[in-house]
């Protein structure tokens, strides 16, 4: 390297390691939130064996205690005047700890989800620690020690992911005085996509609405919005039952021409509100690389041939693709 190129080198670097330091710090702070006071602070912390949110709301803890004749464990989660009890298995192991365990699903307050176990969380910062009782009827407390790395590989899932179920998101995150918490948020509108089918003369897509109440839905439409150019809307109303609606695509008024591409993405109308139909209720990482979808030939009722690829976007929305290979003939064409 020439000597009159190496201060830009330097310079260079110093830029790249300073940009990878605020990019580590902001990462942190994504994670981290500030230290929560009030109420009866742990006396000590434990080091968990593991501690994790699964599948969006299934809580898994394993914690190791010594074995001084542990009777019982039950672990709190505490927010505000608000106590949920979650009671731990014990585990005698060969070194003479004790191993607390628990696997239980989360449900959010206010949205009503399958009846079953598990404590009810409203949104906002929960703490957790574990009540320890021995055979004489003492009672320690203890905190569960957050984890000090994440990990951030671009691996094939999302390290957390909204509940299947309610579309609520339980989320693990660190104090700043190293304490494990829990971050509950209530779901966000939006409407969900399950599932579409691809058929030789349709495309019959079907989701479920999540965070709006279910009466709400009775009057909403469905809208195809082309992407680009006018951003012209066709509408089509779906069949609901309760939260849930399906539709068919409205294929036979999405055409351009033959040989002109058109690309829209659909939407869920209520009233003024317009949400973007998405699959968002799952770790995938990258669900365009996941959901894949072949491209069809569709033939239509007006005796049009269309070649259709209804896809899931690299952000998770569902857009439709389409060209017209054969136009309809004219005595078969609608007149306007």
């Amino acid at each position: 390297m020439s000597d009159s190129l190496l201060p830009y080198a330097v310079g260079a670097a110093k830029r790249a390691r300073r940009a990878a330091v605020r990019m580590r710090r902001r990462v942190e702070q994504l994670h981290t939130v500030p230290a929560i006071g009030g109420g009866i602070r742990p006396s000590a912390q434990l080091k968990p064996v593991h501690f994790s949110v699964s599948s969006g709301r299934t809580l898994n803890v394993a914690v190791a205690v010594p074995g001084r004749r542990v009777a019982s464990a039950e672990l709190v989660l505490s927010h505000g005047t608000s106590r949920e009890r979650v009671p731990l298995e014990l585990e005698p192991q060969a070194d003479g700890t004790v191993l607390l365990t628990a696997t239980v699903p989360l449900r959010h307050q206010g949205h009503p989800e399958p009846a079953g176990r598990g404590p009810v969380l409203g949104s906002g910062i929960w703490r957790i620690a574990v009540l320890v009782t021995d055979e004489d009827g003492q009672t320690r407390r203890a905190a569960i020690a957050a984890a000090t790395g994440r990990d951030l590989s671009d691996g094939p899932t999302l390290p957390f992911s909204p509940s299947p179920t309610s579309g609520a998101t339980f989320r693990l995150v660190r104090s700043v005085d190293g304490f494990a918490l829990l971050k509950v948020r209530a779901p966000r509108p939006h409407a969900e996509l399950t599932s579409f089918d691809l058929r030789w003369d349709r495309v019959t897509v079907h989701g479920r609405l999540i965070g709006t109440a279910p009466a709400k839905a009775a009057a909403g439409t469905a809208e195809a919005v082309l992407r680009r150019g006018n951003h012209k809307a066709v509408t089509v109303t779906p069949e609901w039952q309760d939260d849930r609606f399906t539709f068919d695509v409205p294929l036979d008024r999405m055409g351009g021409g033959r040989g002109t591409a058109r690309t829209w993405d659909l939407y869920l109308r209520l009233g003024g509100t317009r949400l973007k139909i998405a699959r968002k209720l799952t770790d995938v990482r990258h669900p365009k690389q996941v959901y894949r979808t072949p491209f069809r030939i569709v033939a239509l009722d007006n005796g049009s041939l269309m070649r259709v690829h209804a896809h899931v976007t690299a952000a998770g929305a569902l857009a439709v693709n389409c060209a017209d290979v054969i136009a309809a003939h004219p005595s078969t064409e609608e007149v306007a």
